[in-house]
């Protein structure tokens, strides 16, 4: 699998974004999927994950209320909706793909990851 992410930029405080994530092959619907971030001089941290199905989402702390992850299975993409963007917020953008037997399962755990993109840079300005 290969990803593609997308949609980053320089917003100010308070502006909303969407990132995407275009997936290669015919096989997207097995893998759950997440979104990561990685500020500069910190790890890289959770954001949000989705289930093979869309069925069931789970949140970082810092952006429940705010983000909302989403997936088109027949689009072979996962959305990442953010709102109300904050300084904090600033960093790269990762979407990782865990392949997946069971359709209701979230993954925050980055080692259980299989396939990452190459990230898409967020910047907001205060």
């Amino acid at each position: 699998v290969q990803l593609q992410a997308s949609g980053g930029g320089l917003v100010q405080a308070g502006a909303s974004l969407r990132l995407s994530c275009a997936a290669s092959g015919r096989t997207f619907s097995s893998y759950a999927m997440g979104w990561f971030r990685q500020a500069p001089g910190k790890e890289r941290e959770f954001v949000a994950a989705i289930s093979r199905s869309g069925g069931t989402t789970n949140y970082a702390d810092s952006v429940k209320g705010r983000f909302a992850i989403s997936r088109t299975n027949a689009q072979n993409t996962v959305y990442l909706q953010m709102s109300s963007l904050k300084p904090e917020d600033t960093a790269v953008y990762y979407c990782a793909a865990n392949f997946q037997r069971l359709p209701r399962t979230v993954v925050r755990t980055t080692s259980e990851y299989d396939y990452w993109g190459q990230g898409t840079q967020v910047t907001v300005s205060s």
